[in-house]
């Protein structure tokens, strides 16, 4: 749940309603935000251990001022003893706004105990580093994946290059080196499908394009974590 659908909007019944279904569909939760004062992260940190969430993933560019990376620094660092009380995790996700080496020194300063990174597969195309560089430089550091596969198009008055989604795997992101490479750090790794769905002619037409863009992009990332014989008899069975 991330700042598209903000979880402090809900009221306090709401939350309780919420908190109840995820349970017993069997369902875990990771709360996430926008914005790094310290009232909203001490409000989210709050909310994150109300839905049992392992960590809180944040974008700390705000709109309006992005945090440089000493300022982020300073604005985080008095959080730790928080966060590390709760045992809940500071998951800073890259965006456009920040490099990659400016957040490994984001995370090394602030201390990799109680902070990791939140590793979204395209956002950093927006500081000039694809999931290549962006991959191999934060792998050590990520504790949770934003699994968002693309294709990048020149436009077709030939001036310059368009980035669009698509379901996973049906791209040009490389998904089972992403897997592997990952897999192969030994850390307890979500991973969250994320979909830049082209907009429809139409609502319904959208809402249906997402769904099969949901539907067909887990199928193929959980024939890769667990196999496609698994998988079908997992299928089967609900």
């Amino acid at each position: 749940m991330a700042d598209n659908l903000p979880l402090h909007s809900l009221s306090a019944p709401e939350l309780e309603a919420f908190g109840e279904r995820a349970e017993e569909l069997g369902l875990r939760i990771e709360v996430g935000t926008r914005g790094a004062d310290a009232a909203n992260l001490k409000d989210y940190l709050s909310l994150a251990k109300r839905l049992r969430s392992p960590l809180l993933r944040i974008v700390i560019a705000q709109h309006g001022h992005d945090l440089t990376t000493t300022e982020a620094i300073a604005v985080l660092r008095p959080h730790r003893e928080a966060f590390q009380a709760a045992e809940i995790i500071l998951a800073i996700e890259n965006h456009e706004r920040y490099t990659t080496d400016e957040l490994i020194t984001i995370v090394t300063e602030l201390g990799t105990d109680w902070v990791g990174i939140c590793l979204d597969t395209v956002n950093s195309f927006g500081a000039l580093e694809g999931p290549g560089v962006v991959v191999d430089k934060l792998a050590p550091f990520t504790v949770n994946i934003h699994v968002k596969d693309f294709v990048v198009r020149r436009a077709e008055h030939m001036m310059g290059f368009t980035v669009e989604g698509t379901p996973v795997g049906q791209g040009q992101l490389d998904v089972p080196w992403l897997v592997g490479k990952l897999g192969g750090t030994g850390r307890d790794i979500s991973a969250i499908i994320e979909l830049w769905t082209p907009p429809g002619t139409t609502i319904e037409a959208t809402v249906q394009k997402e769904a099969e863009w949901a539907e067909a992009s887990v199928r193929y990332l959980r024939s890769l974590m667990i196999g496609p014989e698994l998988d079908a008899g997992r299928s089967a069975q609900t």
